[in-house]
C-alpha cells in the first residue's frame, strides 16, 4: 500500500501543474466570464463598437459608459434571469432526449490505464440536424420573427449568464463525485493524471475525474464529458449565428453577404466535427484531460459565445464584400479545411489499421510503449500539422468584418455613407473605424495563443509517455506547427 502511494505521488509530482497552477485557473475561471461580458457590453447595439466614451478614456464617466453600453436598470442582478435559466436548462434536457431516442452507433474509447474501454453512444450529427431542421420549420413559418431567434438575441446576457452557471454547477457536481472513485472498480473510472493535486481550486478547474459518467431518469446513461464536447455548446454555436442573421434581417430588412458567409463557412466546420464523432474518441480531451471548470465553460460557454461574435457583430453592421472577396476568402478556407481533414483523416485510418493501403506507405517509429509515432505524410511536415490548418480556418470568420468598428447615431443625423436602422437610427463607422477589431479579430490571437499552448501540453505528456523515443521522434519531425517557421 505505502509504495503503491509512492508511486502514485511520483507520477503526479512528474505530472506538475498546468496553466501555471492555481492562480491560473482561478485567473482563467473567473476571468474569462469578465471578458465575455466585457465584449458584449463594449460592442454593443446601442451606441457602437467599442462604445463612444471608450474612444475618449479621458473624458470617460462611468454613468455614461452605462447608458452607452445598455447595462440593465438594476444593475448586475439584471445579469441574470430565472425564466432564461430554465429555458437554457430545457435546451440541454431537450439534446440529452435527442441523445437517448435518436438511432445511434456505438464505439469504443482508447484503453484506459487501469485497463478496459468504455463505449459511446454516438449520434451528436443526427441530433444537431434534427433541431435544426426544426428551426428551419419555424423559420419558414414565422420568418426572422421565430421566437427561438428573437428570444437568444433579446436575452443574449442573461443566457450567457445561466451557461456560466451551469458549467460551474457542473464542474463542482463532477469535483465532488470524484471522490467516489474506487481503485478497481469495475465501472471503468479513473481519475486524470494531473487532475489530484490536492489544491482544490486547481483540481477543480482541470478535472479530477478523467470520464465522469451520469445515470439519468429516462435518459440514461450519459459520459459527460463526451455530451458537452460535441452537443450543446457546438449547436449553441451554429444557433447563435442564426439568430444574429434574423436579427440583421428584423433590422436591415436584407442579409449581407458577409454574415451569411461566416454562418455558413461555421456551420460546416461544426458539422464536420461533429458527422466525425468518433475522431473525438482519440483526442487529448478524451483520453487525457480530466472534466473540470477548464473543459465546462469552454464547451457551455467559450464555444457558443465567443466564438459567434462575429455574427453578432455584422448583425448591427452589415458589411458587403461582394463576389472577388468572397473567393478569396473561400480559397483560404478551402485550402485549411482540406489540410485539416487530410491530416486528420491520415492519422485516425492509422491508427485503426496501419496496414490500410491508405497509409500502408507511411513511415513511422515504434516506441518501447508499442505506440507508432509517424514521421512522414502530413505528420512529416509538422508534429501538429492539423493545428496550423485549423489556424488557417480562423482567419475566414474573421476577415469579413473588415476594418471593423461602427458608431450609431439617432434618427435623423443623415451622415454621409450611414447605414439606417429599422427604427431609425443610424449607422456609422466614423471614429471607431478600426477599433472594433479588438473584438471581431481576437479570435485568431485567441486561437493561435491556444494551439501554441496545447502543443507544449502535449509535448510533455508525450515526453512523459515516451522518454527517449520521443526525443528522437522530434529530431525526425523538427517544426511543432508552422514549417520552417514554428
Amino acid at each position: 500500500m505505502a509504495s503503491q502511494k509512492a508511486m502514485t505521488k511520483a507520477k503526479e509530482e512528474a505530472h506538475g501543474y498546468e496553466f501555471f497552477g492555481p492562480p491560473g485557473a482561478a485567473v482563467i475561471s473567473f476571468g474569462l466570464p469578465l471578458v465575455l461580458y466585457t465584449f458584449a457590453f463594449a460592442c454593443n447595439d446601442v451606441s457602437g463598437c467599442p462604445a463612444p466614451s471608450l474612444l475618449s478614456p479621458t473624458t470617460l464617466s462611468l454613468e455614461q459608459l452605462k447608458h452607452e453600453v445598455g447595462w440593465p436598470a438594476n444593475g448586475a442582478a439584471g445579469l441574470f434571469s430565472l425564466e432564461a435559466t430554465g429555458w437554457t436548462l430545457a435546451y440541454y434536457l431537450f439534446n440529452a432526449i435527442l441523445y437517448r431516442v435518436l438511432p445511434a452507433t456505438v464505439a469504443e474509447g482508447s484503453e484506459l490505464s487501469s485497463g478496459g474501454k468504455l463505449k459511446y453512444r454516438l449520434n451528436s450529427f443526427s441530433s444537431i440536424i434534427f433541431t435544426l431542421v426544426l428551426c428551419l420549420a419555424g423559420t419558414l413559418k414565422q420568418g426572422a420573427e421565430f421566437p427561438v431567434w428573437t428570444y437568444m438575441t433579446d436575452n443574449y446576457v442573461q443566457i450567457l449568464t445561466a451557461n456560466i452557471l451551469i458549467s460551474y454547477a457542473l464542474a463542482t457536481f463532477v469535483y465532488v463525485r470524484s471522490f467516489s472513485v474506487k481503485a478497481g472498480n469495475t465501472e471503468g473510472r479513473e481519475l486524470a493524471a494531473g487532475g489530484h493535486s490536492g489544491n482544490v481550486l486547481y483540481d477543480w478547474f482541470i478535472g479530477r475525474e478523467l470520464n465522469p459518467r451520469v445515470t439519468l431518469p429516462f435518459v440514461g446513461e450519459i459520459d459527460i464529458k463526451e455530451f458537452m464536447e460535441l452537443r450543446p455548446g457546438m449547436l449553441g454555436y451554429i444557433l447563435y449565428n442564426c439568430a444574429f442573421i434574423a436579427k440583421q434581417y428584423r433590422t436591415y430588412g436584407f442579409v449581407s453577404d458577409s454574415i451569411a458567409f461566416v454562418t455558413i463557412i461555421q456551420a460546416i466546420y461544426v458539422l464536420d466535427g461533429v458527422y466525425m464523432e468518433s475522431a473525438i474518441l482519440t483526442t487529448m480531451d478524451i483520453t487525457t484531460d480530466g472534466f473540470g471548470c477548464m473543459l465546462a465553460f469552454g464547451d457551455l460557454v467559450w464555444v457558443p459565445f465567443f466564438y459567434s461574435l462575429q455574427t453578432r457583430y455584422l448583425s448591427v453592421y452589415p458589411v458587403v464584400l461582394g463576389p472577388l472577396h468572397l473567393v478569396g476568402m473561400t480559397a483560404l478556407l478551402v485550402a485549411g479545411f482540406s489540410m485539416f481533414r487530410l491530416a486528420n483523416s491520415q492519422k485516425n485510418n492509422f491508427r485503426i489499421n496501419p496496414e490500410d493501403s491508405r497509409v500502408a506507405h507511411l513511415k513511422y517509429i515504434e516506441t518501447k510503449t508499442g505506440s507508432r509515432l509517424i514521421t512522414s505524410g502530413w505528420w512529416g511536415v509538422a508534429r501538429h500539422i492539423n493545428y496550423f490548418a485549423d489556424w488557417l480556418q480562423s482567419w475566414p470568420y474573421c476577415l469579413p468584418t473588415g476594418m471593423a468598428g461602427y458608431l450609431i447615431q439617432s434618427a435623423g443625423t443623415y451622415a454621409e455613407g450611414a447605414i439606417r436602422m429599422a427604427d431609425g437610427r443610424e449607422v456609422i463607422q466614423g471614429a471607431a473605424r478600426g477599433w472594433g477589431m479588438i473584438f471581431t479579430y481576437f479570435y485568431v490571437v485567441y486561437f493561435a495563443v491556444l494551439l501554441v499552448h496545447r502543443d507544449r501540453r502535449d509535448d510533455e505528456k508525450c515526453h512523459r509517455k515516451y522518454g527517449a523515443d520521443w526525443e528522437q521522434y522530434k529530431k525526425m519531425v523538427r517544426w511543432r506547427i508552422i514549417p520552417y517557421i514554428y
